[in-house]
């Protein structure tokens, strides 16, 4: 995995995390709003808005750096639309990483032809 690729996948996790949090927070103010008087659905809205958009830009970018198959690619994008698919897919992103690196410093001692 080069340089690129891999930092496409860590912003993705980066961003995953955050954009579940803003998705939960999302819910709950929905909640609130129809059982209190307080409402922060309309900045709650943007936060999580702009998050799920950064989200799909990043996803975009890790799909066609990695080249994962549809599979993959459809899975990741799941988990973004699911209220704590975020949480799910940093820690499979977090693995990927991790078993990136396993694999690019095994090629780098020789231990490995891949």
């Amino acid at each position: 995995m080069d340089l690129k690729t891999a930092s496409a996948i860590r912003r993705l996790r980066l961003v995953s995390a955050p954009e579940a949090v803003s998705f939960l927070l999302l819910l709950v103010c929905s909640v609130l709003k129809r059982t209190t008087d307080f409402n922060a659905v309309p900045v709650m809205g943007m936060v999580h808005g702009v998050l799920f958009i950064i989200y799909l830009i990043f996803w975009l970018d890790a799909w066609f750096r990695a080249k994962w198959s549809a599979k993959t690619g459809i899975w990741y994008f799941v988990l973004s639309v699911l209220p704590t698919g975020g949480f799910f897919a940093e820690r499979k992103l977090k693995r990927e990483s991790e078993d990136a690196v396993i694999a690019s410093r095994a090629r780098k001692e020789g231990i490995v032809n891949a």
